[in-house]
């Protein structure tokens, strides 16, 4: 925990669950990953967490912004960024979002499929497009689906043929999965890359950018290489792929710059038991997947969960507070609590600052959206 956030529960204890963020933090993370990485712009995931004065800041350091909708982007302009610094680069869009966001002033959109390719068209005629593609997720904590992307051969068919719908052919883009903490797996995606800025070369279609996702982890109960490592590898990948001919090259990170940011306080509602021979106790918090923690599912991301309580650790099971059976946290990972934890005592889950607030629920039972101070 940091000083700031230290300080700011030493002066204040709302009432709980709520996120606190540290904004240094944040500032601190855009900065490693741009030094890491000068040659790469950066373009902020704002579904991460699209608070204003994360947005504020990140503007006023120079980032650019990855918006997944409209609204996400009248955000990233309201905080000071200008259109020509925001991509759209969700694949599902409708054609009066599209049109809006031309509106707007924004010209670089992603598309992975022939009809989104014609909406662009239609909606936002002369822009730069980029074609995501399908790559293997293998190494992430929180795989993506095949939801996004398409096969290369139909990126290079479809990139092939943007020029005569009136867009622009301005690059590639691919996502190697969230909390991804093997920088190889960028490797095989980059060498699909290159093939296909060859084949478009030779069919007089130059592509300009690369677009290498997100991906780029938080430390969670595991450790993560350091984004210079990331850097490191990617680099070697792109030099062994594309030669001296290496294009403009853009990251997506979110978590990476805002997660380790954030701490949820939750309190112990309940402890319990389902039988007298139960091995663990059940410990139930005033947040679950429904209040922000929905990354919890199939236990996908392990938060570091901390007890002021010096007691021996002894297994637990953690659950939500909802009348849902669904709303269980952890059941199979290890984690283990003081035996001496206490109804009403508060537990810091930590390394939150991504994907919390966005994925709470709006009063599902009743319970108000996650709380959240920016400091």
């Amino acid at each position: 925990m940091s000083k700031k956030v230290a300080a700011f529960l030493n002066d204040r204890r709302p009432p709980t669950p709520f996120l606190v963020l540290d904004l240094g933090i944040v500032e601190s993370n855009f900065k490693a990953l741009r030094k890491a990485m000068p040659d790469s712009r950066i373009y902020y995931a704002v579904k991460a967490n699209p608070a204003p004065e994360i947005l504020t800041l990140l503007a006023r350091q120079g980032a650019c912004f990855d918006a997944a909708s409209v609204p996400e982007i009248e955000m990233a302009l309201a905080a000071g960024a200008g259109p020509e610094r925001i991509s759209y680069g969700n694949t599902i869009k409708k054609e009066v979002d599209i049109a809006r966001a031309y509106e707007l002033g924004v010209r670089m959109f992603a598309f992975d499929s022939a009809a989104e390719l014609d909406k662009l068209s239609q909606a936002a005629p002369a822009s730069r497009v980029f074609c995501r593609i399908l790559t293997s997720n293998e190494g992430a904590d929180w795989p993506l689906s095949r939801k996004f992307g398409c096969d290369p051969a139909m990126a290079y068919e479809l990139l092939r043929i943007a020029p005569s719908k009136g867009v622009v052919p301005y690059g590639l883009s691919f996502h190697v999965g969230s909390q991804q903490r093997d920088p190889k797996q960028w490797d095989n995606a980059l060498k699909t890359t290159a093939e296909l800025f060859q084949r478009l070369k030779v069919d007089g279609v130059q592509l300009q950018m690369v677009n290498l996702g997100g991906g780029f982890p938080t430390r969670y109960r595991q450790e993560v290489p350091s984004p210079r490592v990331y850097a490191r590898t990617i680099h070697k990948a792109l030099l062994t792929h594309f030669g001296n001919s290496i294009p403009d090259t853009v990251i997506e990170p979110g978590r990476a710059l805002v997660g380790s940011a954030g701490v949820i306080h939750s309190e112990v509602v309940l402890i319990s038991k389902k039988s007298a021979t139960d091995e663990k106790r059940w410990v139930f918090l005033d947040i679950g997947k429904f209040g922000g923690l929905a990354e919890t599912m199939d236990e996908a991301i392990q938060y570091p969960i901390v007890s002021a309580r010096n007691g021996r650790p002894e297994p637990v099971i953690l659950a939500g507070p909802t009348c849902d059976s669904m709303d269980v946290l952890y059941e199979r990972a290890d984690y283990r609590l003081p035996n001496d934890l206490k109804v009403g005592d508060r537990l810091e889950i930590r390394a939150t600052g991504a994907y919390t607030t966005t994925y709470a629920s709006v009063a599902f039972n009743g319970f108000q959206p996650l709380a959240a101070y920016y400091i």
